[in-house]
C-alpha cells in the first residue's frame, strides 16, 4: 500500500506557495520566515508531501527546557533536581485546509514525536504551545498534559511516547 504522505526535511525545492492552512500566521511564517529559521539553526522544519510532492502540512522542532517547577508535582519530584529538564518544542504544527480532516494533523504530532526519540540529544519531554482551546484539545486528545499553571502549553514525556510507540 503507497502511504498518502510523505514527511521529509524541507529543502529549497519545495514548493511552499501554494499551502494554505486558513490560519494568516501560520501561512505567513511558512512562506516568509521558516526557511530564515532553518538557515540560522534556530528551527528544522518536516514537510509532508502528498504522492504529487504538494506540501500538505508542516511542523516545527527546536530546543527548549521546562522548568522542574512548572511539571505536574508526581512527574517532577521523579527527575533530578536541576533548575530545567531539556525538551524538544513543536513550534508550529498546519495542515493545508485541502487535506483537513484526514488524520494529518495526528500523523505529524506521530512524526514529530518519532524525530524527537530518535534525536541523539538527550530530551525529556516533546512540548507545544496551542494557540487556542481547538488546538489545546486536539493535543489533550493526542495525550499531552497541559503545565499546571499554563494551561495552552502542554507536553508529553518522552518516555511515555516510546512506551506507547512499542505497543
Amino acid at each position: 500500500m503507497t502511504p498518502l504522505f510523505e514527511v521529509e526535511l524541507l529543502e529549497g525545492r519545495h514548493d511552499r506557495t501554494a499551502f494554505d492552512s486558513a490560519s494568516e500566521p501560520l501561512n505567513r511564517y511558512f512562506s516568509q520566515q521558516v526557511s530564515q529559521d532553518v538557515r540560522r539553526r534556530v528551527t528544522a522544519c518536516y514537510a509532508a508531501l502528498s504522492q504529487d510532492g504538494r506540501i500538505v502540512g508542516f511542523y516545527t522542532l527546536a530546543s527548549t527546557a521546562l522548568l522542574l517547577s512548572q511539571l505536574p508535582a508526581d512527574l517532577g519530584k521523579k527527575l533530578p533536581r536541576y533548575p530545567t529538564v531539556p525538551a524538544v518544542r513543536m513550534g508550529r504544527l498546519a495542515v493545508d485546509q485541502a487535506f483537513k480532516g484526514q488524520g494529518l494533523g495526528g500523523a505529524l504530532l506521530a512524526d514529530a514525536l518519532a524525530h524527537a526519540l530518535r534525536a541523539e540529544i538527550a530530551a525529556y519531554a516533546l512540548v507545544v504551545d496551542a494557540k487556542d482551546a481547538a488546538a489545546a484539545g486536539f493535543y489533550r486528545h493526542h495525550g499531552l498534559i497541559a503545565l499546571p499553571s499554563q494551561p495552552m502549553t502542554l507536553f508529553l514525556p518522552l518516555a511515555t511516547a516510546q512506551a506507547l510507540h512499542r505497543h
